[in-house]
């Protein structure tokens, strides 16, 4: 996160070419796949214990569960094969 925060802060008035190549890095690559892979895995838990509380219907909640973590796991994979498409 900390890593995140450094480097938003110092990419954010950049020109696009700019942020391309500080993502084309591996280095910069792997820790922003791990952060949004961390990201996205506690933001799915977290949403989860809120279908738990708030969702009654045990179909309703396992749907609404399974399509949670298959979200959790197609959104980032995808972020992730973009981000090391990048030349």
């Amino acid at each position: 996160m900390f890593w995140f925060i450094f480097n938003f802060v110092s990419i954010y008035d950049k020109s696009f070419n700019e942020i391309i190549e500080f993502f084309s890095s591996t280095t910069s690559k792997l820790l922003f796949s791990l952060f949004i892979v961390f990201g996205f895995f506690f933001s799915a838990l977290s949403i989860s214990e809120v279908f738990e509380d708030y969702i009654s219907e045990n179909g309703l909640k396992n749907v609404a569960n399974r399509a949670l973590y298959l979200s959790a796991i197609v959104i980032p994979l995808i972020t992730i094969l973009i981000l090391f498409n990048l030349n």
